[in-house]
């Protein structure tokens, strides 16, 4: 969903659905310029005037709404390698509540190098938190990491890390909330999915503050997928806005 599934991202699909997908990656043919040349139901990513990553840069603005994060331990989580990232599928792991609408936390993702940028930086690191709304809209939580001090909710997800394209089933250990920075000011803005199909009326919420994850935990990451991200697309006709988001 915002980067490797979708539906709910190739970050949401399911293994069945990855395989029945045409294929796509991040190099040669198969590289994000050429997206749209491999599905005809993929033309948005290429004609599609709000899509994503972007570049934050200089943004300011007063924000409306506040997002409103109830995020709790997940009673169960599958870690999976989809081919495209490592992702953590959750059940009963919260809800994001935004405009007035509420989307269940699905699953979350990595990015190496970050997708998003800030005036035209990249951190090494990107997660990316997928919710659901009963009516199938998406809103995605994106969160960067630096280096630094190791993050032990990473540990979870590192630990069980399936063999390649594969998954693992790991019960109630993952604490979303643990990715989360003390300061909670974000970014928002209308975009889309960041891979295939690229699905525009996605919500984005970009926190502003890194959190850190140590050298060792970064290449564990990169030594299986380095360079998965999307590079930054147009803002176009877009504002971005800036606020606080809310943690219950």
């Amino acid at each position: 969903m915002a980067g490797d599934a979708e539906p709910v991202e190739a970050e949401g699909d399911t293994m069945a659905e990855e395989r029945a997908a045409p294929a796509w990656g991040y190099e040669g043919e198969l590289a994000p310029a050429n997206w749209d040349d491999l599905s005809e139901a993929w033309a948005v990513c290429e004609t599609g005037t709000e899509q994503s990553p972007i570049d934050l840069a200089g943004m300011e603005g007063g924000e409306a709404v506040t997002p409103v994060l109830d995020w709790t331990v997940a009673e169960a989580a599958d870690i999976v390698d989809n081919g495209h990232t490592i992702q953590a599928n959750l059940t009963n792991a919260g809800s994001l509540t935004l405009d007035g609408t509420e989307y269940e936390l699905v699953q979350f993702h990595f990015h190496a190098e970050s997708e998003h940028t800030v005036e035209g930086e990249q951190y090494p690191l990107e997660v990316h938190f997928v919710h659901a709304s009963e009516d199938g809209r998406l809103a995605v939580v994106g969160v960067f990491f630096e280096e630094g001090e190791a993050e032990p909710g990473l540990d979870p997800v590192w630990n069980n890390l399936p063999q390649a394209q594969g998954h693992i089933p790991v019960g109630t250990i993952v604490d979303p909330a643990e990715f989360l920075p003390e300061d909670l000011t974000a970014w928002r803005y209308p975009g889309s999915l960041t891979t295939p199909p690229c699905s525009e009326g996605v919500a984005w919420t970009v926190l502003q503050t890194p959190i850190t994850a140590s050298a060792e935990q970064i290449a564990a990451y990169t030594a299986r997928y380095d360079n998965n991200y999307r590079p930054v697309q147009p803002l176009g006709d877009r504002t971005v806005t800036v606020g606080d988001v809310t943690l219950e």
